[in-house]
């Protein structure tokens, strides 16, 4: 039998999901059975924190259904075992919940590497899948009952370009020269293509166009490159060590440039944030979600009062801006879907979901080809007058102002990247 890596942690959760129901009690009828929800997550290994803080979200959403009487009037149960950020452990995790567990309903774990392992054994049991953050998972299976919550849209390759160059191309002055770098490694690669095709479409000139190997330490050399070919904007895909030092190494040798940022993974996150303080004064980045009054879903701010305690207790991403409004939302889709069609029949489902616009706290949401969002929704912000390392100024309106897309834009790009104070 498979065991979960962090006995003590899923002990004290199932305890606390049994005690939550014993309080509820007298809310379900006596012979009501719990509608059994099943999911791996990283709880340990190199995606903790994110899948720390998606698991706050989905228990809060248990226990807010519960509340109010479960779904088809039987109480929620989540049972969830730690992937340990391994995806060899995928398959066994989804086959025992489905086998041994006989879970009602199946939700994925953070990430595209640990979602495509659990897809045949997901298809082999006909269910439905929401996906939580994967990057194109189902192009090769074309999956009809799979689901993502990340906003990429149909065309995610040059989505996340897209808005940055975009964005850029409204700084005065106009930039006419771009540099594009990035790690050696699947996402960062994925990312540039997408730049080079937008940059040409935009009529950017490419003066730098370069990658590194994922285990580079020092990054000044990088940084001195592109300086030395004077460009106009700087778009970088990174995962989150190199997001840091490739700051640094702005910061350290003034990189002058009128728009700098891009693909950043890890400036969404409360640690960094706070690491970087005013250092992060003009960065470009992209955000899925920021504490502008254009994105006031109905919702969220209520979401994440909730959330950001509780996260703060348990070591977990402080601000939950990324990743926990869209675990939440997901559930709110699967739990919206289970209620509309009085049923968990998958096929039902699927069809229902496939065939509605869900109202969630991260906005409207409709799925198209291969469960992908029908419309992107990826924003940029741009850092303005943050000063020192306090958290709770980034959960204030104007230091994250959004500058793309139109619709949720909440202020105007500075420019240029090298005058603002850091």
């Amino acid at each position: 039998m498979l065991k979960p890596a962090f006995p003590t942690m899923r002990a004290k959760a199932i305890a606390c999901a049994a005690a939550a129901i014993l309080l509820l009690a007298g809310a379900w009828p006596a012979a009501a059975e719990p509608i059994k929800i099943g999911f791996g997550m990283a709880l340990t290994g190199g995606l903790a924190g994110n899948g720390k803080a998606a698991l706050i979200a989905i228990q809060i959403w248990a226990e807010e259904v519960n509340a109010k009487g479960g779904l088809l009037g039987r109480p929620v149960q989540l049972v969830y075992y730690d992937d340990q950020t391994n995806p060899a452990t995928v398959p066994g995790i989804y086959t025992k919940l489905l086998d041994i567990d006989n879970v009602d309903l199946v939700i994925s774990g953070y990430g595209t590497n640990l979602q495509a392992p659990a897809m045949p054994i997901i298809m082999q049991h006909g269910m439905t899948f929401i996906g939580l953050f994967g990057l194109a998972v189902n192009d090769q299976f074309h999956y009809d009952r799979f689901f993502q919550m990340q906003p990429n849209g149909p065309d995610a390759k040059h989505a996340l370009s897209q808005g940055f160059l975009e964005a850029a191309m409204t700084a005065k002055p106009t930039p006419k020269t771009l540099a594009i770098v990035g790690a050696d490694a699947e996402y960062p690669q994925v990312a540039l293509a997408g730049a080079r095709d937008v940059a040409k479409k935009l009529g950017l000139k490419i003066v730098y166009d370069s990658s590194y190997p994922p285990s580079t330490v020092d990054y000044t050399p990088i940084v001195r490159s592109i300086q030395a070919t004077s460009p106009d904007a700087v778009f970088v895909a990174s995962y989150p060590p190199d997001t840091a030092g490739i700051i640094r190494a702005a910061h350290e040798i003034g990189l002058k440039t009128t728009v700098f940022g891009g693909g950043m993974i890890g400036l969404q996150f409360a640690s960094l944030k706070q690491q970087f303080g005013p250092l992060l004064n003009g960065i470009v980045y992209y955000e899925l979600y920021a504490p502008e009054p254009t994105m006031t879903f109905p919702g969220i701010t209520e979401f994440l009062r909730t959330y950001q305690p509780r996260a703060a207790a348990a070591g977990a991403d402080a601000l939950g801006f990324y990743l926990p409004p869209y675990a939440y939302g997901g559930m709110q889709i699967l739990g919206q879907a289970v209620e509309a069609t009085q049923s968990l029949d998958q096929k039902k489902i699927a069809e229902y979901i496939h065939a509605t616009t869900f109202k969630t706290v991260v906005g409207d949401v409709r799925f198209g080809r291969d469960g992908e969002w029908v419309e992107p929704r990826i924003v940029y912000v741009q850092e303005r007058g943050i000063t020192g390392n306090d958290l709770e100024q980034f959960k204030k309106p104007g230091k994250e102002v959004i500058v793309y897309p139109g619709e949720y834009k909440s202020g105007e790009i500075e420019a240029p990247y090298s005058d603002i104070k850091h």
